[in-house]
């Protein structure tokens, strides 16, 4: 998955459930909450290897 129109949804996603869990946990070192901050910090990565491959061609 290289759209990064798709990813950038998926971030929108997964950072609004990281802020529900952060609540939820009531904190950001429950594992839990650490785990999707991880899941986050992917998609990220892979959005940013999406447009700079866009650009590069």
């Amino acid at each position: 998955m290289n759209n990064p129109e798709v990813i950038q949804k998926r971030i929108e996603g997964a950072r609004a459930k990281l802020y529900l869990m952060e609540r939820e946990y009531g904190g950001l070192l429950h594992p839990n909450v650490i785990r999707q901050s991880m899941r986050l910090d992917e998609l990220i990565n892979q959005y940013n290897k999406a447009i700079h491959s866009d650009n590069e061609s």
